[in-house]
């Protein structure tokens, strides 16, 4: 499966539990800007370096 198939399935499912009462989006948005981990570097690094389809 195609990492931007793959991203775009995690956006839709953040911005669905969203909705609810807690907001998890914002909660993984603050984590990635703080911590900086490196999975997140990663994975735009690899969606990024694809080549254009």
């Amino acid at each position: 499966m195609n990492l931007r198939i793959k991203l775009l399935i995690v956006l839709i499912l953040l911005t669905v539990l969203g909705i609810g009462p807690m907001p998890v989006t914002s909660v993984i948005g603050i984590y990635v800007v703080l911590f900086r981990p490196a999975w997140f570097k990663r994975m735009v690094i690899k969606l990024y370096d694809e080549p254009d389809a």
